[in-house]
C-alpha cells in the first residue's frame, strides 16, 4: 500500500510557507484548555515542550533521567550545521539541501530535507540569543568548521561539547516554562505504553523508576522525542539508558516503523577494550578536520607509529577520495576502515583500529590553537586510553552510532496514529540511508522549536477530540498490560542477568547486520534471534521487586523490545536487495566497492506495520521522487 506523506504542492522553497499558511490556528485563550504530552527532554523534546508551553498549552514533560539536562543530546560533540555562509565559501540553503540528500544516498524525502536546510539558519539565531557559547573568530563573528560530506564550512560548534551547550539552552527555555506554570516535569519516569482511544493517541502509561508505581496520563496529543535504537547492538556510542521502548510500544499500537535497517556506523570511535565493556566512546567527527587517518602500508606492521615513515603510511581516505579526503561521509569512511583492517593492516589489539594523527596539524597550527578547538576531546581520549594525542596518534574504529530509521511520519511529523507526533532521532524523516555529521542537532532543534509547535497546533485546531481521562477503559487495559509484563520478568527467576542476553543479541546483530550484510548472514540472524529470546524468557533472573528502584527490571523491559526490533531490522535489511548508505549488502556493490543502489525497485521508504507476535509485518511503501536533486551514483572521489 502506498503511503501519503501529505507534502504541500508548489515549488520546494515555498512548501513550508504554504503549509504554515494553510494550518488552522488555536485561539490563545483556548490553548490553555488543551493538554499535550512530550516524552523525552533532549534537543527535540526539550525544545518542543518549551515552545508548546510558551504558546500557552498545558504540557506534561517526561524523561527517565534524574534531570532533563541528562538527555543523551548532551553527548553530541562536534557541532550543528546551518547554511549561514559566514565563510563566504559557496554555501547556501540549496547546497545544504543537496549535500543532505546526496549524503543520505537518495533515500530521504526531498520536501523534509529542504525544510530542514531552510530552518537551519533560524536555529543558530535562536541558540545564540539563548546565550549558547558558540566558538567565535577573533573579530567576534561565529566560527565554522567542516564535517564529513561537505566541501564548505557550515558547522557551528562550542569546542567539543556542542550538544551539551545546546541542551542547556533548551533546558533553560524549558525551565522558564516550568516556572511559568505551563510545563509540569516528570523526571525518573519511563513511558511503557501508548494509549489509543477511538484510533487517536490520547495518553501514556508510565512507571515511576524510584517507587515502581504504574500510572497513566491523558492528553489531546502525544509527542515522542525519545531518541534512536542503536543500543539494540549492545555496544554503541549511545548512553546505556537509551532504548527503543517508547517508539516500539507505539509501533505495536499501529504506528508504522520506517527503514529500520538504516543504522549508522560512526568511523571515529575509541576501539573496544574488553569483553565486558558496556558502551563505546565517540571521538567527534570534527577531529577529521585536522587529524589524518592512516594505517601502515605493510600487512602486520607492528612498529609504533613514530617509527613508520610517511612513505610507508597509507593515508587511505586521501588516496581513495581525493576530493573529500578525511572528510568523506561516515558510512564511506567506516567501510574504508573496515576494509583496511580486514586486509590485516589494522593497528592495536586484534588489528581493529586505524590511526587518527594530529602530527601535521600541530606542526602547522601549534598546540594552543588545536587545544582551543578540541582540548576536551584530547583530554577525554587520554583519560580513557592512557595515551596523549599530543604525543601519539589516536586509535579509532567504527561503531554503531545513530539510527536513521524510526517511526514513519508525514510532513507534519505525525505518525499513522492520529495525534501521535515524533521528533528528532525517533522518527525517520530527514536523513535517508546515512546521516551527515552535525545534522542530528539541527534536526532535533528544527523539529522542536520550529515544526512541532505549528503542526501539533493544527491537529488540535481541527477538533473532534472527545473528552478523555484516565478512567477510560483503554487506560486501565494499558496499565494491566504493563503490570503483566513487569510481573512476568520478575517471575521467571532463572540464572542469567539481562546483560547476558543483550550482549548475545548485540554480537549476533553486529556480525550479521552490522557494517556489511549478506542474504546468508541476515537469514542466519533471523534463525538465531528466536532461540536467544526463548532463553531470555526461560532463564532470565531479575533481582529485587517492582516496588523500588530496579535497574535490572528497567533493562529487562528494554531488552525484551530489542528482540522484536532486531527481527524487524534484519527483516527490512533482507527485503532491500540493494546497498544504500548505512545499509551495505555485500552482494550489491560497484566494481570499486561502493554501495550500488537499485532505484528502479527500491526508491521508496519501507514502512512496516505490526501484525502481531510471530507474524510477518506488512510492508507499506512511500515512493520517493527526486525533482530537485536528480538520482545519480553517489561519489566523493
Amino acid at each position: 500500500m502506498a503511503l501519503d506523506a501529505r507534502i504541500p504542492e508548489g515549488p520546494i522553497e515555498k512548501k513550508w510557507e504554504r503549509r504554515k499558511y494553510e494550518m488552522k490556528l488555536v485561539n490563545p485563550a483556548n490553548k490553555r484548555r488543551h493538554r499535550l504530552i512530550v516524552v523525552g527532554t533532549g534537543l527535540a523534546g526539550g525544545a518542543a515542550a518549551a515552545s508548546l508551553g510558551e504558546l500557552g498549552y498545558e504540557v506534561l514533560s517526561f524523561c527517565f533521567q534524574d534531570s532533563p539536562r541528562r538527555a543523551h543530546s548532551i553527548a553530541a560533540q562536534g557541532g550543528i550545521n546551518a547554511a549561514k555562509n559566514y565563510q563566504n565559501d559557496g554555501d547556501s540553503v540549496l547546497r545544504l539541501f543537496y549535500d543532505t540528500v546526496k549524503g543520505g544516498d537518495f533515500r530521504s524525502r526531498e520536501a523534509n530535507v529542504y525544510r530542514l536546510a531552510e530552518l537551519s539558519v533560524n536555529i543558530i539565531d535562536q541558540c545564540a540569543a539563548q546565550g549558547v557559547p558558540f566558538a567565535r573568530e577573533y573579530g567576534g563573528e561565529l566560527a565554522n568548521r567542516s564535517f564529513g560530506g561537505a566541501l564548505v564550512s557550515r558547522t557551528f560548534y562550542a569546542r567539543g561539547q556542542t550538544g551539551q551547550q545546546l541542551l542547556l539552552g533548551a533546558y533553560q527555555a524549558l525551565q522558564r516554562q516550568v516556572a511559568a506554570g505551563t510545563v509540569r516535569q516528570f523526571p525518573r519516569t519511563e513511558m511503557l505504553e501508548l494509549v489509543v482511544v477511538d484510533g487517536r493517541a490520547r495518553g501514556i502509561v508510565v512507571r515511576d523508576l524510584v517507587t515502581g508505581r504504574i500510572s497513566s496520563y491523558a492528553a489531546d496529543a502525544v509527542v515522542l522525542c525519545t531518541g534512536g535504537y542503536g543500543n539494540v547492538f549492545y555496544l554503541s556510542t549511545n548512553a546505556r539508558g537509551c532504548n527503543c521502548t517508547a517508539i516500539w510500544r507505539a509501533y505495536r499500537k499501529g504506528a508504522y516503523f520506517a527503514n529500520p535497517c538504516y543504522t549508522q556506523i560512526h568511523p571515529t570511535c575509541i576501539p573496544r577494550s574488553g569483553e565486558y565493556q558496556s558502551k563505546l566512546t565517540l571521538m567527534s567527527e570534527s577531529l577529521r578536520n585536522d587529524g589524518r587517518v592512516w594505517v601502515p602500508k605493510r600487512k602486520g606492521d607492528a612498529r609504533s607509529p613514530d617509527q613508520i615513515p610517511d612513505a610507508e603510511r597509507d593515508y587511505y581516505l586521501e588516496r581513495i577520495y581525493p576530493t573529500y579526503g578525511n572528510l568523506a561521509p561516515r558510512d564511506i569512511a567506516s567501510r574504508a576502515a573496515k576494509n583496511v583492517c580486514d586486509e590485516g593492516r589494522g593497528v592495536g589489539p586484534g588489528g581493529l583500529g586505524v590511526y587518527l594523527d594530529f602530527r601535521d596539524a600541530f606542526a602547522r597550527l601549534g598546540r594552543k590553537v588545536l587545544d582551543e578547538r578540541y582540548g576536551n576531546l584530547f583530554e577525554m581520549y587520554e583519560r580513557i586510553t592512557g595515551d596523549d594525542p599530543h604525543d601519539v596518534p589516536m586509535r579509532i574504529y567504527p561503531a554503531v552510532h545513530y539510527t536513521m530509521g524510526g517511526l514513519w511520519v508525514d510532513y507534519d511529523l505525525m505518525t499513522t496514529i492520529p495525534g501521535l507526533f515524533v521528533g528528532g532521532e525517533a522518527n525517520f524523516s530527514d536523513h535517508g540511508a546515512n546521516r551527515l555529521g552535525a545534522s542530528a542537532l539541527m534536526q532535533g532543534l528544527a523539529d522542536g522549536y520550529f515544526i512541532l509547535p505549528y503542526t501539533v497546533g493544527d491537529y488540535i485546531a481541527h477538533g473532534g477530540l472527545a473528552k478523555v481521562d484516565t478512567s477510560h477503559a483503554a487506560f486501565r487495559d494499558a496499565e494491566r498490560e504493563v503490570a503483566a509484563r513487569t510481573d512476568r520478568f520478575l517471575s521467571i527467576r532463572g540464572t542469567k542477568p539481562v546483560d547476558h542476553f543483550h550482549r548475545e543479541l548485540g554480537a549476533l546483530l553486529w556480525n550479521d547486520c552490522g557494517m556489511a550484510r549478506t542474504k546468508a548472514s541476515l537469514e542466519h540472524a533471523l534463525r538465531e534471534i528466536p532461540p536467544i529470546r526463548e532463553a531470555f524468557y526461560r532463564d532470565l533472573r531479575v533481582t529485587g521487586s517492582g516496588e523500588e528502584l530496579n535497574n535490572e527490571l528497567e533493562r529487562a523491559g528494554r531488552v525484551a523490545d530489542y528482540f522484536e526490533l532486531a527481527e524487524l531490522l534484519c527483516f527490512d535489511a533482507l527485503h532491500r536487495n540493494e546497498s544504500a548508505g548505512g545499509h551495505f549488502r555485500v552482494e550489491y556493490q560497484t566494481p570499486d566497492g561502493e554501495a550500488r543502489r537499485n532505484d528502479d525497485e527500491f526508491a521508496y521508504v519501507a514502512a512496516w506495520e505490526w501484525k502481531g507476535p510471530d507474524t510477518a509485518p506488512a510492508l507499506h511503501k512511500e515512493p520517493l521522487e527526486f525533482q530537485y536533486v536528480p538520482l545519480q551514483q553517489r561519489s566523493y572521489k
